[in-house]
Parts: structure tokens; C-alpha cells; sequence
């Protein structure tokens, strides 16, 4: 009889303890990480608000006739964009980007626009991920963002290195919003690894400015390219704030 009467007891027990995780999960953000870290100096964060306008530029269809374009601009001369891509010429493997030569701060940008919310093709990229599965250099990567920063690095390689070959003193910035801004965190890290094919650009010439980024790397990589990735997180955004583990715990709910 006691023995009996011992089951529901521990069965309230462990459904105690399965809400008591699932409550610390659900309020546990990636920002506990990072709450003690020193702040950006006043000379880091004076990019910012430019690669910012860049990144906006990115969702115009025509930069000379901008139907979205904030207070005072976008701050671009339409003549020196190099290229854009569109969804269709991305085939769906990346968020439209554009290569933007900025002779007035010597400066190569790359900028990819962040999830589109209509799009089908942005939901597969972020969703290809496995906790866990893909490891990059010591650590983990999202494996959908990883894909779409390598079918960037090899579709824009060549042009890339003849902009930096031609311009020796120019810096090169990857710079992108939410989605995009995993994709080139990760491509600014491919590109610091494999340097010799874009004409052994120093470390210290790459930079990326991350705009409230998806959950793409594992903390010991966040680290170790601390000084070339600069990431930019907006209070509590939900986005860069949510942990891989919720990531899933969604994409098992809704997908």
C-alpha cells in the first residue's frame, strides 16, 4: 500500500523538475553569456552607423530612386556598388547581398540583408541545424548559415580578391542584419582562415560588423575571432538573444 502511494508522489516530483527546466530554459538568454564583458570604446563603434546604412541599402530594388532610405540617406554613391544578387541569382542558398567599394573610408564591403519573413528559402537556412553537428576549426558553426557563407566566399572569391589586389590599403568588411549577419560572421571567418586566396589579406584588414546575428558559433570561436568580428545586439532582440537549445525547441514546434 505505502509502495503504491509512493508513485504519484514521485511522479509530481519529476514533473516538478521537467517544468523547473523547461521555465530556466525558456528565460535563459545567450546575453548571460556576454553580461560581463567590457563595453565597445567610442572609436569601435563609430563604423556602425554607416555599415548599418549599408545594410539597409541591401533591400532597395533601385539605390537611385530609394523608396525606404532613413534621414539624410544611405550615405552611397550608386557608381561604386560593384555588384548586387537578388533571390533569384542566390538560388535561395543566401539573402540578397551587395559588394560596395567605399572610397571615401578605403573600405570593401560586403553586406547581406537580414530574414526575410515571406521567404521560404531564409526559414531552410536557418533551420539546417544540428546541435552539435558541424565543427569549424576547434569549435561549432550553424551548419545552414556555414553553407551559405561558403557558396558566397566561392561565387564572389575571384572578384573579391581583384578589389583587394587594386586597392592595397583598403580595408575588407563584412557587414550584415540577422540572418545575414550569421552568414558573415562566418564568412569573414573562412575568409581569416583561407587568406591566400584573396591575395593573403592581413588578419588585421578583415572586419565584420554582425547586426543582432542568429546563434551561429560556439563561444570558444566567439572569442578567438573577437578581434575581427564586432557583434552589435540591441538590448534584449529576440533573435540574437535566443539560445541554440530554444532554436530547436521551435523549429520542433513550428517546422
Amino acid at each position: 500500500m505505502s509502495s503504491c502511494c509512493g508513485f504519484p508522489l514521485i511522479e509530481s516530483v519529476y514533473c516538478l523538475a521537467c517544468a523547473r527546466w523547461a521555465w530556466k530554459k525558456f528565460l535563459y538568454t545567450a546575453g548571460n553569456e556576454s553580461e560581463n564583458w567590457g563595453l565597445a570604446s567610442a572609436a569601435e563603434f563609430e563604423p556602425v552607423p554607416r555599415i548599418c546604412r549599408y545594410i539597409l541599402a541591401v533591400y532597395e530594388d533601385d539605390l537611385r530612386n530609394p523608396v525606404w532610405a532613413p534621414p539624410g540617406g544611405y550615405g552611397i554613391n550608386p557608381d561604386w556598388i560593384v555588384l548586387r544578387r537578388n533571390y533569384e541569382e542566390t538560388q535561395g542558398r543566401v539573402s540578397p547581398y551587395m559588394i560596395y567599394l567605399d572610397q571615401v573610408n578605403a573600405d570593401i564591403v560586403l553586406a547581406i540583408r537580414g530574414l526575410n519573413l515571406a521567404k521560404e528559402s531564409d526559414y531552410l537556412v536557418l533551420l539546417d541545424d544540428k546541435l552539435g553537428q558541424t565543427k569549424f576549426n576547434g569549435g561549432y558553426v550553424h551548419s545552414g548559415i556555414l553553407k551559405a557563407a561558403q557558396w558566397v566566399l566561392a561565387k564572389e572569391s575571384v572578384v573579391l580578391k581583384e578589389l583587394i589586389e587594386r586597392n592595397p590599403n583598403y580595408t575588407l568588411t563584412f557587414a550584415g542584419h540577422s540572418l545575414g549577419a550569421g552568414v558573415v560572421a562566418l564568412l569573414a571567418m573562412l575568409v581569416t582562415q583561407n587568406h591566400e586566396n584573396l591575395g593573403n589579406i592581413e588578419r588585421k584588414r578583415i572586419r565584420c560588423f554582425a547586426i543582432a546575428p542568429a546563434r551561429c558559433i560556439s563561444l570558444n570561436l566567439a572569442v578567438r575571432y573577437a578581434d575581427v568580428i564586432n557583434s552589435v545586439v540591441l538590448q534584449d532582440d529576440f533573435l540574437p538573444r535566443t539560445t541554440m537549445a530554444l532554436e530547436f525547441v521551435f523549429k520542433s514546434l513550428f517546422w
